[in-house]
């Protein structure tokens, strides 16, 4: 019996990791064919910022990010072909699932990647929100997802940024104690790349970050503890003042308001709906695991990014010509991805709960049932970006 489920096991990872492989290789498709075509903003065949993103280094030597380099690079690599460029977010994209599997291997204390850990994180990497169109007509832009095809300095973000959490995740574990010259590198080294990419991690990050340590030197850490983890933002706040400068400089004719909900209510029938459905699962899950919140400090922790997110993406607006673009939004997204992430670990925890064990079994059901439809929407999205359609599309 326990051989035949070991053999069951196997078949499944094998199918898994092959799923992976296929994804991977569509991911390269739509990245060369979002990478071709033309700079026309009246074109709505795959639809994407990557066009615009290579020709801002190739045309106009405009360095925005440090893909910037990596796409300068790439592009005379290929002898002026964007093929290069959609390998490398390929490759993003699947170092994503990666990343995200071993994640939820230490959250769920597993010592090798199992049907749990790696089905979950492909499946995290594809979620979207729950999508009614009571709430918003439009699949992706009325809502907001951890999950983006359309923009790669995010798909860089995000994985330099899954890095830097799992690293930052190891570290927390025993900062209070110890940090090698090598560990404060590796930190400091993986927020500043994630930072250059897009700073839309670290103002989500820092923030917790800063609450989370004044907490702990209420708690009597040694303030030399504090101040080493603390100060592993220190380099990324340097690149956030060029970027600064890059983008909302005196010359760009751009700036920041405060505007609440303009963001949210740019392509949504009820926007505070279409903000609940983007992160249904998560929800559900924090509702029957408030009593665990105060005590769980890493499902703490994304939470409070979660909420940093939302509020800087509620109130903050660009003006200027990127004023509809919701670039404030990004870390939002990110931390929803994380949230994902977290829910569900408490989302299989529910199945070893000893106490209202047919309650939890229920609920394990339910909260199923809501995640198998946001992964759903997810996959139905995806396989019509396949097909060439804008991100913009309805129904």
């Amino acid at each position: 019996m326990e051989n035949q489920r070991s053999k069951l096991q196997g078949a499944v990872m094998a199918l898994l990791w092959a799923v992976t492989a296929v994804y991977g290789v569509l991911c390269l498709y739509l990245f060369y064919m979002q990478s071709i075509q033309p700079l026309d903003y009246n074109n709505r065949y795959f639809q994407s910022d990557l066009p615009y993103h290579i020709s801002m280094i190739v045309d106009d030597g405009w360095y925005y990010s440090f893909t910037a380099y990596a796409y300068q690079f790439l592009y005379w690599a290929g002898g002026g072909d964007t093929l290069l460029i959609a390998f490398l977010l390929a490759a993003v994209t699947v170092g994503s699932i990666l990343l995200s599997e071993r994640l939820l291997r230490r959250l769920l204390g597993r010592e090798r990647a199992d049907v749990v850990t790696l089905g979950g994180a492909l499946a995290l990497n594809l979620v979207m929100a729950f999508f009614i169109p009571y709430a918003g007509q439009y699949r992706y832009v009325s809502y907001q997802s951890g999950n983006i095809w359309h923009n790669s300095t995010y798909q860089c973000m995000k994985l330099i940024a899954l890095a830097a959490f799992l690293y930052y995740e190891k570290l927390e574990s025993h900062y209070k104690e110890k940090i090698s010259l090598r560990q404060w590198f590796t930190l400091a080294g993986l927020l500043f790349l994630s930072t250059g990419i897009k700073p839309s991690f670290l103002t989500v990050f820092a923030p917790v970050l800063a609450i989370r340590l004044l907490a702990d030197l209420f708690r009597k850490v040694p303030f030399r503890q504090v101040f080493l983890l603390g100060s592993t933002v220190l380099p990324s706040c340097g690149v956030i003042l060029w970027q600064n400068m890059v983008l909302f400089g005196a010359d760009t004719g751009n700036g920041m308001a405060f505007s609440p909900w303009y963001t949210f209510s740019l392509h949504a029938n009820r926007t505070k709906v279409a903000v609940l459905c983007s992160i249904a699962f998560p929800l559900v899950i924090l509702l029957f695991s408030l009593r665990e919140l105060p005590k769980d400090r890493k499902y703490l922790f994304v939470w409070g990014m979660t909420g940093v997110g939302f509020l800087e993406a509620l109130c903050l607006v660009e003006t200027g010509s990127r004023s509809r673009d919701g670039n404030f939004l990004w870390g939002y997204c990110f931390a929803i991805f994380l949230v994902f992430l977290y829910s569900f670990e408490k989302w299989v925890l529910f199945l070893k709960k000893e106490t209202h064990v047919l309650f939890y079994r229920i609920l394990f059901a339910g909260t199923g049932c809501i995640l198998a439809y946001q992964l759903f929407c997810g996959i139905y999205f995806f396989a019509r970006l396949l097909a060439g359609e804008t991100y913009f599309m309805m129904g």
